[in-house]
């Protein structure tokens, strides 16, 4: 039988709980369990799929399709279990679903409402498909006291009287502020935030202090008082040299010992030493490369959280520090001066994907650059449509080469996708349909030319990545394409849908329509990053 761990979070947002799950549940693993982690969001989208990322960072997919939060990909990174569409449940999804059912009749004229139809969901969602599992992690997303989660409190208050004390544990993250003025660590956050929790029906069983100074005992002790908690349930989490560290100080705290123990449970210490040689490949590197990534969402690093954790994945293999320089793509659009200016110090250029037309011109400028000036590139979803427009208009003599996402052009080099096999059949869609969930998502399969950098890289013919996209490259324009120098090196098992350019006349250039950094863990360092920071590295001694 499973039991449950259930994070809520209070005082502030972003105090990491997502990485406190993460970390928890590695210490878990470690320790010979089965886990699984899920994400509550009590927002009222279907998903974060039509949400800006300057609204709610990047957007994770799973191998199933499920555009979810990026919290998801922290669980997918520390525990290597993959992630699927039953570990992400929203408020929009619930009430949409239940909204459905009572349109139909399901409810046989009942009055529908929050308590029981709703926590009923959340129960449902919570328990669901946990056979063989030894611990579910639930993190609830937001801060105790949002009007919008306490259905979420509800349920998971029901839950703890369904199942009992022994098969649930409440684990609190709060934050002990320290006042400089004062020269103190406050408790009286801590001492509320808890309050407003019980005061919900949970008492909670664990608590971790975010803190940036050591925790006193004196005022550990204060708060387990107050708090009506163990002094041993007071887990201080002090700010770590690397998220990467965070599982080896948790366990040096005690966390996984104390959930352990709430659960009355005895089991062998954690085998830590995967996570030893990773904080030792991140803390003692034998040399360093600056990766410039041009994308239009730079001004918030949680757009790419994926992405920049893949290249310090890359950096890890190659035992490197990997040092990211966030650049505007549309600064690039003012002065040809400023891309030399900012690229010509770079390793290596990377242009992850995105939406729109703003930026995309800067994109192709440093396509360009990397291609001209043999900087080791890569290219990724849009990355790689920009790479192939590039070519098109300055290796295969198609100056008008655009993509149909900027507006009608005669030379639609990419242009929407409207039908595609997928592993449930043909999938058709629309150019004026609805926009969430209607993309291309989710795991496909490709094809790699045998005598090809990428069949190298992934030492296979066959490979299978998570897809997030509308716009596909035409594979009309191959044969000029090719011509120009850019090689179709993967292809889509039927041949019709382009996965994979690069060029043999350049040390190391490669685009993917696919995301590649979604798959990538600190343990198992995705080829295609190890491989593009191994260039960036020969580069910079070069140099």
């Amino acid at each position: 039988m499973a039991r449950y761990i259930f994070i809520t979070g209070g005082v502030v947002s972003s105090l990491g709980k997502g990485l406190m799950a993460a970390s928890l549940a590695a210490l878990l693993q470690a320790r010979g369990y089965k886990v699984r982690i899920r994400k509550f969001d009590p927002y009222l989208n279907v998903d974060p799929g039509t949400m800006s990322p300057y609204q709610h960072g990047e957007v994770y997919v799973t191998d199933d399709g499920a555009e979810t939060d990026l919290d998801l990909g922290h669980y997918e990174r520390f525990t290597g279990v993959s992630a699927h569409q039953g570990d992400n449940i929203t408020s929009g999804r619930i009430y949409r679903d239940i909204i459905a059912k009572e349109r139909r009749g399901d409810y046989l004229g009942a009055t529908v409402q929050v308590i029981p139809h709703v926590t009923d969901a959340i129960k449902e969602f919570a328990q669901a498909d946990t056979e063989d599992l030894d611990f579910v992690l639930c993190e609830i997303g937001g801060t105790v006291g949002d009007i919008e989660g306490l259905p979420f409190i509800e349920a998971l208050r029901q839950l703890r009287n369904e199942l009992g004390r022994d098969e649930t544990c409440f684990v609190h993250v709060t934050l002990v502020p320290y006042i400089a003025a004062a020269g103190e660590l406050k408790t009286k956050p801590t001492q509320h935030s808890v309050r407003e929790l019980t005061g919900l029906g949970i008492q909670p069983d664990i608590l971790l202090c975010r803190c940036e100074k050591p925790l006193p005992e004196s005022e550990r002790s204060k708060i387990a008082l107050f708090c009506n908690v163990r002094k041993e349930a007071v887990i201080p989490a002090l700010d770590a040299s690397s998220i990467y560290a965070v599982p080896l100080q948790y366990h040096g705290e005690g966390l996984d010992a104390e959930v352990l123990r709430h659960f009355r449970m005895e089991a062998p210490g954690p085998n830590l030493s995967r996570w030893v040689d990773i904080v030792d490949r991140y803390e003692n590197p034998e040399g360093e490369v600056t990766i410039g990534v041009v994308g239009k969402y730079v001004g918030l690093p949680d757009a790419y959280k994926s992405l920049n954790e893949a290249l310090t994945h890359g950096g890890m293999a190659n035992r490197v520090k990997v040092n990211v320089r966030w650049l505007d793509a549309e600064l690039f659009e003012e002065d040809d001066s400023i891309i030399a200016a900012q690229l010509e110090p770079m390793h290596g250029i990377l242009v992850p994907g995105g939406f729109g037309e703003r930026g995309t011109e800067g994109k192709i400028a440093s396509v360009r650059f990397a291609r001209e000036r043999e900087v080791p590139f890569l290219g990724i979803c849009l990355g790689m449509q920009m790479a192939c427009v590039e070519a098109a208009r300055n290796s295969a003599g198609i100056a008008g080469a655009s993509s149909t996402e900027f507006g009608a052009t005669k030379e639609p080099v990419v242009g929407i996708i409207t039908e595609w096999m997928s592993a449930e059949g043909l999938q058709q869609r629309s150019a004026g349909g609805d926009l969430g969930g209607t993309m291309r998502l989710g795991a496909y399969e490709a094809e790699l030319s045998g005598n090809s950098r990428v069949a190298s890289i992934y030492g296979s013919r066959k490979i299978s990545e998570r897809h997030r996209h509308r716009y596909e490259v035409n594979v009309a324009y191959r044969e000029a394409l090719e011509k120009g120098g850019l090689v179709f090196s993967g292809m889509s098992p039927d041949g019709l849908l382009p996965e994979i350019v690069e060029r043999a006349d350049h040390p190391w250039f490669v685009g993917v329509q696919f995301h590649p950094e979604l798959k990538s863990k600190p343990f198992d360092p995705h080829p295609l990053f190890s491989g593009f920071i191994g260039a960036a590295l020969r580069q910079a001694r070069l140099v």
